[in-house]
């Protein structure tokens, strides 16, 4: 039976709709602009003026001259090993100590938690954390970039509520059944909190394909820095040089190179952000139930 809706009901749905769509062509306009200002014509695009609602003058120039750059194969690898390895690492700490940490009768549980949460606050600051990874032999490594963000508590503590909400007797049975702590962790509580499992690993995965400053920091050598670092020294510094050899080049294929740049920070935008667009659709359906498992829960 249909429940009838008094008028202003209906108005308050229907401003409602409004103001999310309006929301959402608010955020979703930034990224149709950089792709349409890719597709442009770098001539055309310098004369557009205000918003654009299409290509100006649909060109793919600005792509090749992306993937002609070696640095962009070289960032995409380095990226790549960075997020499955950290991610990989921070999921692995992350989860044992949820575990722990959602365990009732655990010894110290509380001071030790404590202790934990004292870190989201505070830390020892940037150059005391860059003594003590040089001290430890981790500069200009792979492992500067892996181990020291290698556990996040806020990730941690939202899986720890998605453990907390999976009842104690299913825990009690398996252990009557003789499984011990992992056995019960890998069969029993991450199957039931695999929604805050997935969330919290696309938490860790979207914040190291993004990570730039600690490649800036600890990083010297060309051949180990992520994508994000190049596209920095495209976006903020204006290197052109970054994008190809301009030394073997004639002055016409150098001023076109130039010509392009602002196409080209927006091509190297649009391939930086594909990867974690097309990744966030197998995951969503997750999505929403783990961050409010983690919202609701206490």
């Amino acid at each position: 039976m249909a429940i009838a809706r008094t008028k202003a009901q209906r108005a308050f749905n229907v401003f409602n709709c409004l103001f999310l769509v309006l929301l959402s062509f608010i955020c979703l306009y930034p990224m149709l602009y950089s792709l349409f200002a890719s597709l442009s014509d770098p001539r055309k695009f310098a004369k557009a003026t205000g918003a654009i609602w299409w290509s100006q003058g649909f060109s793919v120039n600005g792509y090749l001259l992306v993937f002609q750059n070696p640095n962009i194969g070289i960032g995409y690898k380095n990226t790549v090993i960075y997020v499955v390895c950290q991610t990989a690492v921070a999921m692995l700490l992350s989860t044992l100590g949820a575990y722990a940490f959602s365990r009732k009768g655990m010894m110290l549980q509380r001071p030790l938690f404590l202790i934990v949460i004292f870190t989201m606050y505070f830390s020892g600051g940037l150059i005391p954390t860059y003594l003590n990874i040089k001290n430890l032999g981790m500069l200009d490594t792979r492992w500067a970039i892996i181990l020291p963000n290698a556990i996040s508590v806020y990730n941690m503590i939202v899986l720890r509520t998605g453990f907390t909400s999976i009842p104690d007797s299913l825990e009690e049975s398996a252990k009557i059944d003789g499984a011990n702590d992992f056995v019960t962790l890998i069969r029993i509580i991450l199957p039931l909190a695999m929604p805050s499992f997935m969330v919290v690993m696309m938490y860790y995965a979207v914040a190291e394909w993004n990570n730039w400053f600690s490649a800036m920091v600890y990083l010297r050598h060309t051949e180990l820095l992520p994508l994000q670092t190049f596209l920095r020294e495209i976006l903020v510094t204006g290197d052109m040089q970054t994008m190809a050899n301009t030394s073997s080049m004639g002055d016409g294929e150098v001023s076109l190179i130039y010509e392009s740049y602002s196409i080209v920070k927006y091509c190297t935008i649009i391939v930086a952000t594909v990867p974690v667009l097309a990744l966030y659709p197998f995951i969503q359906r997750f999505f929403i139930k783990g961050v409010m498992i983690g919202a609701v829960k206490g």
